[in-house]
Order: C-alpha cells, then sequence, then structure tokens
C-alpha cells in the first residue's frame, strides 16, 4: 500500500517497513485440517472459500460476516466485481454452506449488507438460519447524489442456528439524554438519573441505530481499509450474542475490527483476511489493545449517543 502523507493531528493507524515484516511472521495460511488451538486468537492470511476447508467443527458462538457488497470495490491489492443479483447470491450461499460445519447450535450469525444485497442475505438467512432481526445502522459517511436519495445507512441480519442461543440485553442498554424530565407526584425522577454531567436516561436497545460514527482520521482505531466498521458496532454485537471466553469468528476480517473489539471484551477470536497488509493492520491493532481497552462511545458499560463524551457539561 502506498504510503500518504497524513496531517500532523491524523491517527490512522500504519505500518512501517519493519513492523509488517514483524507481523508477517504472526499470520497463518492453511494446508491441512488444524485443530482448534492451533488457530485461537490468531490472523488468517488466506482466501476464505479456502480456509473453511481446513478449520475443525462446531467452535464458534458468534460470527459477524461483513463480505464485499455487491459493488464494484478496490480493497488495497484485491478487486471485487459487481453481480447480477442471482450470481451474488450464488456466491454468498457458498460462504455460507462453508461456514454451517463450524457453528455451534447455540451460535448467532450476523451478515451485513447494503440496500443492494440485503435481499440476497434475507434468502440466505431464511433458507439456513433462523432470523430475529434486522438491524439498520446509519452510516452518515458518503457522497450526494444528485438523481438519487443519498445511501446512508446499512444493513445487519441477525440470524441463530436454532432458536436456543445467547441474548444479553442488559450488557447493550443505551445512555440518552433526556429532554423531557418528568417527576413523579413526590419530585422525583421517572425513570432517569441526574448526573453532574446532565439528565440521562438508560433504554433497551433498538434494531435502529443512530449512534454509530464511521472511523475517520482522527480516531485512533481508524485505518486505511475502505470499508472499516467501527469498534462500537462490534462491541454491541459481542457483548449481545456472547459471553466472556465464547469465540467470535469474523470470515472477512479486513483491518481487524471484530478481532480487536472481541479481544478488548474478554472473547477468544478467529479471523481470516485475504490480504496480507490488512492482516498486519490486524495484528498491529491486536497489539495495541493489549494496552488500551477502550472503546469510543462505549463507557462504564453503556453505550453513549454518538458524540457523547464522557465528561461532557450539560
Amino acid at each position: 500500500m502506498i504510503k500518504k502523507k497524513r496531517a500532523p493531528r491524523n491517527r490512522t493507524i500504519e505500518l512501517v517497513s519493519e513492523e509488517r515484516q514483524k507481523f508477517r511472521g504472526r499470520l497463518l495460511r492453511l494446508s491441512q485440517p488444524v485443530s482448534l488451538k492451533e488457530v485461537e486468537n490468531r490472523t488468517i492470511c488466506q482466501d476464505v472459500f479456502e480456509t473453511l476447508d481446513y478449520l475443525p467443527g462446531g467452535f464458534v458462538d458468534l460470527v459477524f460476516v461483513d463480505p464485499p457488497y455487491n459493488l464494484n470495490k478496490t480493497f488495497n491489492l484485491s478487486e471485487f466485481r459487481a453481480m447480477e443479483s442471482d450470481k451474488y447470491e450464488e456466491w454468498l450461499e457458498g460462504l455460507v454452506k462453508k461456514m454451517l460445519r463450524l457453528l455451534k447450535p447455540t451460535a448467532s450469525v450476523y451478515l451485513c449488507g447494503d440496500w443492494k444485497s440485503s435481499g440476497a442475505i434475507f434468502n440466505l438467512g431464511r433458507k439456513y438460519f433462523r432470523i430475529q432481526n434486522r438491524i439498520t445502522w446509519e452510516r452518515e459517511k458518503g457522497r450526494g447524489a444528485k438523481k438519487n436519495w443519498k445511501s446512508c445507512s446499512e444493513d445487519i441480519w441477525f440470524c441463530t442456528v436454532s432458536n436456543h442461543y445467547y441474548f444479553n440485553v442488559e450488557a447493550v442498554k443505551v445512555k440518552r439524554r433526556v429532554l423531557a424530565p418528568y417527576r413523579d407526584s413526590s419530585g422525583r425522577p421517572r425513570d432517569w438519573q441526574e448526573e453532574e454531567t446532565g439528565r440521562f436516561r438508560t433504554t433497551c436497545p433498538t434494531n435502529i441505530w443512530f449512534d454509530l460514527t464511521v472511523p475517520f482520521w482522527s480516531m485512533p482505531e481508524n485505518t486505511d481499509h475502505p470499508t472499516q466498521k467501527p469498534e462500537k458496532l462490534l462491541a454491541k454485537i459481542i457483548l449481545a450474542s456472547s459471553k466472556p471466553g465464547d469465540l467470535v469468528f469474523d470470515p472477512f476480517l479486513g483491518s481487524g475490527t471484530t478481532s480487536v473489539v472481541a479481544k478488548k471484551l474478554g472473547r477468544r477470536f478467529l479471523g481470516v483476511e485475504i490480504d496480507e497488509y490488512f492482516c498486519c493492520l490486524a495484528e498491529k491493532r491486536l497489539e495495541l489493545a493489549e494496552q488500551n481497552r477502550s472503546i469510543q462511545g462505549f463507557s462504564d458499560g453503556i453505550f453513549l449517543e454518538r458524540n457523547t463524551q464522557v465528561n461532557e457539561k450539560k
């Protein structure tokens, strides 16, 4: 990847040549069946369709699938070309069918897509899993369109292998500022708390997420990956659908967000990514997570609204 000239306050994670050599030595490439112990908490640099044949069965508690959307897109040295919708569905089904044997009967599956690919994902979710919900999250980045509505949302289909699955709603409560602070007849706050920084209510999460910020240059989690998901997004999913010590699998790891957040939250992980540069970025981020386990927008077990600071004054 070509090194870019950065502004002085740009916090984008980069790799110097010595780091790339260092992290390259940590990557795995499989050529025969392996045990879970051999791949646990590791990054595999390989085409996922080849990798899945060598992994053990029945070890995944949670899988986060963020495949290339059905668009023309360049990912460093690799490129994905848009297909007809039925061809894209066939391509994605090939992945799902190979992945099924890795999942525990209690596993949860999150499948990402945009409005063009969402129909194909729904068809596969209905065919191979039990669809529990569709999450829509606001992706506020992107250019406007002169002859169409600006696309600023993506979908995540929440599926499970069976009706027996883990979901911890208490772990993903959202802290919202109260605009109309009602009180009961005795003058006590009604379903909200008075804090030094303002008045807040802790509520159950919905399937529409407006509180995410797509990583950009001033955020310490930012990389040059073109479709990087926010750590906060993965934190919601991992906390809701896995227990400490569970294994989280990402077959399209990119720059490592899933593995990094899993590590920060005390889960085991396994990621597969075809691009070596992004694999090395993932390894660097995993190393950085050993010193700093914070997740922007998540504090003291509560998810904050977008642009809310922990020390913000009313």
